[in-house]
């Protein structure tokens, strides 16, 4: 069931993505050669606490750490350790927090110091699907039209799209109805309407979309070796569009949007 959230929720929500920006934005500051994946979930764990919030991956499904930290060839949900990052290296943060029941989640692809041509440009095109799939988050349109405008950016540029994980609602719990692939056609679904809450997250691989999951049951990477990129904003449907959650636009939109959002 896809639950609408009136205004006091999605104020919520915005609490709790801004806390996850906030700690996305430390975390990018301390990624650098030489830094372990273990010291960025510290950074996370206490910049989120820090924020009188809780951690919303810390053994959810008995997942070990605040963040998930995916190196190149890694797509999603690597796990934080000891490995210490490269010049060169992309690693994607993927971070999620709680504000009095509500959950925000986000995640960026960071470089590590200077890479390379290639993998440059799959991080500005993985964010460029995102922006598009989040455009296409309109008022009356369908579930669907998200994936379609993220699959037509990665087919422009020729790069794998991941299928078998997918963004998702959010609300109470950190995944809810509906599913949001990153994939077409247009067209499909369910109809998207004000107060919808929703992860839209574009995994994009240099090769094939193929994936596998490791012997841990956590870290997903590419079988064909080849770098990934994800993005993912929390964004929030109101009635003249898409607002991402954690940037203060949602306060911006007005007395009468805001009306128009069920109580």
């Amino acid at each position: 069931m896809i639950t609408i959230r009136g205004t006091e929720e999605l104020a919520r929500l915005e609490q709790a993505s801004r806390v996850v920006l906030e700690t996305l934005d430390e975390i990018e500051k301390a990624v650098a050669p030489g830094v372990t994946t273990d010291e960025l979930d510290a950074i996370a764990a206490e910049e989120i606490r820090k924020r009188a919030a809780r951690p919303a991956f810390l053994n959810y499904r008995g997942f070990p750490k605040t963040i998930c930290t995916s190196v190149n060839e890694e797509v999603v949900h690597g796990i934080p350790g000891r490995r210490s990052l490269k010049e060169g290296d992309i690693v994607g943060i993927d971070c999620g927090a709680i504000v009095e029941g509500y959950y925000g989640d986000a995640a960026r692809t960071l470089p590590v110091g200077r890479i390379d041509g290639a993998r440059r440009k799959l991080l500005e095109v993985t964010r460029q699907a995102l922006d598009a799939g989040i455009a296409a988050a309109q008022p009356g349109g369908r579930i669907s039209d998200i994936g379609a405008a993220v699959e037509a950016v990665a087919n422009a540029h020729g790069y794998g799209v991941v299928r078998e994980f997918v963004g998702h609602g959010v609300g109470t719990a950190l995944h809810e109805e509906p599913q949001v692939p990153n994939y077409g056609p247009a067209g499909r679904g369910s109809r998207l309407a004000a107060g919808m809450v929703l992860a839209i997250e574009p995994m994009l691989n240099l090769g094939t979309g193929d994936v596998s999951v490791d012997r841990d049951g956590w870290t997903v990477r590419t079988r064909d070796g080849s770098a990934s990129a994800h993005f993912e904003y929390t964004i929030a449907i109101v009635p003249a569009g898409p607002v991402v959650l954690g940037t203060g636009r949602l306060g911006a939109i007005g007395a009468r949007e805001a009306a128009a959002v069920p109580a």
